[in-house]
């Protein structure tokens, strides 16, 4: 398969072989939906190969050596997992399929055990459907209440208007760090000092900002993070949820079975310490490597390079799509690796479908948003989204392939 040369838009012209690493991105095919999920590195495909065909076993379990060694290398998963966005121990991060069933967890069991009638949570107009549900589900449960913080003209969660909405009586303030349709990066650390001031806790749903820029949740101060492996160019069915220590110690399991209990007899069970207490059942053995590999792979490249690299991408892609007069762009113009658009009388499943017509690959759709589609007054939008594997020609492609549509559709 011949490789093109992806181009360096941010520092220079100088290629870079980072396309080279993804062998199911064939040459000519523009893949613009790294949000949704990410394509996978040949160094993660070794290692979940390698896991499989030479050194598979349980882990927890088995005396027997292969199952102590794939033990260890989970662990130090945790541990690399935990360096990776600056946890104060690897007992902080909890494996859970995916940032979903990291939010759940916390809702059902950390919201289960706190909140109570009058008790609110607060959101904003941009969350994923996994950031609302939940917290919909755990306050028909409790008696809370969701509020619901707006947006600033440019699409960004107006922290001004979420200050002054705050109260004593809110206990959780969840929140996007990146949005999903938008790209618009939250001041993560003005949320947690926000939510801090009137005694809540803060939960960052992480998923669209791990793979685009460096995380520390120390230094931002949060409560709770949630991402996935697959955007994060690892496998699919693996995520991580971290909290601070003392809050995991005092949260209830939220399911029941193996590796998560101390005794069980018939009259009474006792419980793991965190966080073998949330990770009832046989793990994701072989994502939890996965992930090991795809952090690694990032770390390689630098978080800061990856996002310097999407930020050029996406200023020539705004600045391009802009300058097509039936062409309306969402989010602000420093967003983080994702760009929103429709174009005017065009559905954008038709966008999408004429795009991969000429092997352009989007998302269209409501982006499990539909609460910031109606704040848009729109149904859907067409998304284009960026990763490390993805140059200019990229978004010359996109360009030309919306240039099409324009003109099939008058």
């Amino acid at each position: 398969m011949v490789r093109r040369p992806v181009m360096d838009a941010a520092v220079s012209t100088r290629p870079l072989d980072w396309l080279a690493d993804f062998p199911a991105i064939p040459d000519g095919w523009a893949y613009l939906d790294s949000a949704a999920t990410a394509q996978k590195p040949q160094p993660v495909i070794d290692a979940i190969h390698r896991a499989y065909s030479e050194t598979y076993a349980t882990v927890h379990r088995g005396v027997y050596q292969r199952s102590a060694d794939m033990t260890l290398a989970f662990e130090a998963s945790r541990r690399r997992a935990a360096r990776f966005i600056n946890a104060a121990s690897p007992e902080e991060v909890v494996f859970v399929r995916g940032a979903t069933e990291g939010i759940n967890l916390v809702a059902q069991s950390w919201g289960g055990a706190n909140l109570k009638p009058g008790d609110r949570i607060m959101l904003s107009v941009l969350e994923h459907h996994s950031n609302i549900v939940p917290w919909q589900l755990t306050a028909e449960r409790t008696g809370a209440a969701i509020d619901v913080a707006p947006l600033t003209a440019d699409g960004r969660i107006d922290l001004d208007a979420l200050e002054a909405m705050l109260t004593e009586r809110h206990k959780l303030v969840a929140l996007a760090h990146v949005s999903n349709v938008l790209g618009s990066v939250l001041d993560a650390k003005r949320a947690a000092r926000l939510a801090h001031e009137v005694g809540a806790k803060l939960l960052l749903d992480g998923c669209q900002a791990v793979p685009r820029m460096p995380v520390d949740v120390a230094e931002i101060g949060c409560d709770f993070y949630v991402f996935s492996g697959h955007k994060l160019y690892g496998p699919t069915g693996i995520g991580v949820l971290w909290a601070r220590g003392e809050i995991l110690a005092g949260m209830p399991p939220w399911q029941g079975g193996g590796a998560m209990i101390d005794k069980v007899t018939f009259e009474r069970t006792t419980y793991a310490p965190p966080p073998a207490r949330f990770e009832a059942g046989t793990p994701h053995v072989v994502g939890v490597i996965g992930l090991h590999a795809a952090i690694d792979y990032v770390d390689s490249i630098g978080l800061d390079s990856i996002a310097a690299h999407e930020r050029a991408l996406v200023d020539e892609a705004r600045g391009a799509l802009s300058s097509l007069n039936s062409v309306r762009l969402f989010g602000p113009d420093d967003s983080a690796g994702i760009v929103s658009f429709a174009v005017q009388g065009v559905h954008p499943h038709d966008v999408g479908t004429i795009l991969d017509e000429s092997r352009v690959a989007i998302r269209a759709g409501h982006h499990c948003a539909q609460p910031l589609m109606a704040h848009l007054g729109v149904d859907a939008t067409a998304r284009a989204s960026f990763g490390v594997y993805n140059g200019r020609q990229d978004v010359e492609a996109l360009v030309r392939g919306i240039e099409r549509v324009t003109r099939i559709f008058g």
